[in-house]
């Protein structure tokens, strides 16, 4: 047999220039630049700019992106109609799949190639305006309008929650879109790439992405924690719920990655913004919580939180339904998925892996004269 490589575990499928985690430092880095550091000090837009272009921008601009960012960041009322139509009871992931769907569907430049990066711009700045009006949607709100006077993480809490958000709020979830911005040949960012590499239009690949990011095993996991938290209820019941947790081989969403052997490099920062969170909501109990399931974790397995472990509860603190928090995953990581996209079309070669077959050998339909079917006549001529 083949040597099969589940799920192309150490699989080295392409080179990429947008990001890598740098094994001696155990640093994520985004075209360079250590993820944390740039979640510190830099505005979101900063970061995709960084992504889709290979440098931070100048403060010129940056200006210039930001306004260009404002002028599309109206949910269109083809969207909006659309998502009116979708039962409330969809998962969020569902309605933001149909939106970016339609938004291909409509964009003049769809089938446009070189388009891609003005394609990924307005996806971009349109995103934060149907993942807030579904936030509100499912809870009989109505659509708030963008505000252009509001950089673009204090204008997606806006939308979102009809309110301007304390600046401790603001610089939170700025920090969680940098840090899920981009992770390289994750399952989403692969999907694109994939679909991308059979020529199908930007929006095709983001859609695939979409559905990818959708499951547990990836951005769902977010949503899975809180999941945890409300199971787990209260610190003090923590220890014995992990004990049953792992004795019934549970999968504990939140701790553990693929990449990561020595700890998530994004955590401290989120970790960290999370409690900032707690003192400003006067919430204490979830990082309760939060600190006794990793040190009952600690004491069984040296398994360590991944990014979703605090963004979990951050978004929680901040408002956001527990289905929403993927959506929010996806808002930050298009700015990666486009970065692929764009990289993979500028040097492209279909993505088209063999597989090992295991299933039966050849067999025949009974009563088929196979000596009667037609045979293959045609002919290829050699050249030299």
């Amino acid at each position: 047999m083949a040597d099969i490589k589940k799920g192309l575990a150490g699989v080295i499928a392409d080179t990429t220039e947008i990001s890598k985690v740098n094994p001696e430092t155990n640093s994520l880095l985004y075209r360079g630049y250590p993820v944390q550091e740039l979640a510190l000090t830099q505005p979101f837009e900063a970061v995709a700019h960084l992504l889709w272009h290979g440098d931070l921008p100048t403060d010129e601009q940056l200006a210039d992106f930001r306004a260009k960012e404002r002028e599309h960041r109206a949910l269109p009322d083809a969207v909006q109609t659309v998502m009116d139509a979708l039962p409330t009871t969809a998962h969020p992931m569902d309605v933001v799949r149909t939106a970016v769907s339609i938004l291909g569907a409509s964009d003049p430049q769809a089938e446009d190639a070189s388009a891609d990066l003005d394609k990924a711009f307005r996806l971009f700045a349109v995103l934060p305006a149907v993942v807030s009006y579904e936030q509100r949607r499912r809870n009989g709100q109505e659509l708030v309008a963008p505000r252009d006077d509001l950089d673009y993480a204090a204008n997606f809490l806006w939308m979102s929650f009809g309110e301007e958000a304390d600046p401790v709020v603001v610089d939170a979830f700025n920090q969680s879109m940098v840090l899920y911005a981009e992770h390289s040949f994750n399952a989403s960012t692969f999907t694109a790439r994939v679909i991308t590499s059979t020529l199908a239009d930007l929006h095709s690949a983001v859609t695939g992405a979409v559905g990818a990011l959708k499951g547990h095993l990836h951005g769902g996991a977010n949503e899975a924690v809180m999941e945890v938290f409300h199971e787990v209820g209260s610190a003090d019941r923590a220890d014995a719920w992990m004990q049953t947790a792992l004795d019934e081989k549970r999968k504990i969403m939140g701790f553990g990655h693929r990449v990561y052997k020595n700890g998530d490099s994004r955590v401290p920062t989120m970790r960290a913004a999370l409690e900032r969170l707690v003192e400003h909501y006067d919430r204490p109990d979830m990082l309760d919580i939060y600190n006794a399931l990793e040190r009952a974790m600690a004491d069984r397995k040296p398994i360590k939180p991944n990014l979703d472990f605090p963004s979990g509860p951050a978004y929680a603190l901040m408002g956001f339904d527990v289905p929403i928090f993927t959506p929010l995953f996806v808002a930050a990581r298009v700015t990666g998925w486009t970065a692929h996209i764009i990289e993979q079309r500028a040097n492209n070669a279909l993505i088209r892996p063999l597989s090992e077959y295991v299933g039966p050998d050849e067999r025949h339909v009974p009563g088929v004269d196979t000596a009667a079917l037609p045979e293959d006549t045609s002919t290829i001529e050699e050249t030299e």
